[in-house]
């Protein structure tokens, strides 16, 4: 297996934490692709430095977010988007180098918040540069969601 660093993703995962997830300290956070796995149906991984080695070697808590490049850099840019929301959404608010866990971290979250993640940035962007007519009729619920979720 080969890793390296994804300056790309990073970029990306950035500008999701910052919209998405503000308890989320990106300069812990670092995004990797990596190459030649063998694991079925994996697209991308979360690892955290864990309490015991966090007070072992002295340093705060730590997230390295693994894309499988196999599978994640075929997907298209929306399921990709999804897929590094999903990862971020492992991230507890916490940031203490546990996870939260697919009980919380589902399908429908994560779209949720994907939406969520849409209407900000077009907010954000003069509406042409997006070029998508997006789920505005939602906005409430899953702004709702939201506030719960990250309560």
């Amino acid at each position: 297996m080969k890793y390296e660093f994804a300056p790309d993703l990073q970029i990306l995962a950035e500008e999701i934490s910052f919209l998405l997830f503000p308890h989320i300290q990106m300069e812990r956070v670092k995004c990797l692709r990596s190459h030649g796995t063998s694991s079925r149906g994996t697209i991308a991984r979360c690892h955290a430095l864990g309490k015991l080695m966090q007070k072992a070697i002295g340093i705060k808590a730590f997230y390295a977010l693994e894309f499988l490049s196999e599978r994640f850099d075929n997907l298209d840019p929306q399921e990709q988007i999804k897929v590094i929301i999903h990862e971020l959404m492992h991230i507890p608010k916490s940031f203490g180098g546990g996870f939260k866990h697919h009980d919380v971290v589902t399908d429908r979250n994560v779209t949720i918040c994907y939406k969520e993640y849409i209407l900000r940035k077009k907010e954000q962007t003069p509406p042409d540069s997006l070029g998508l007519d997006l789920l505005k009729k939602n906005n409430q619920n899953n702004l709702n969601f939201l506030k719960q979720f990250f309560k």
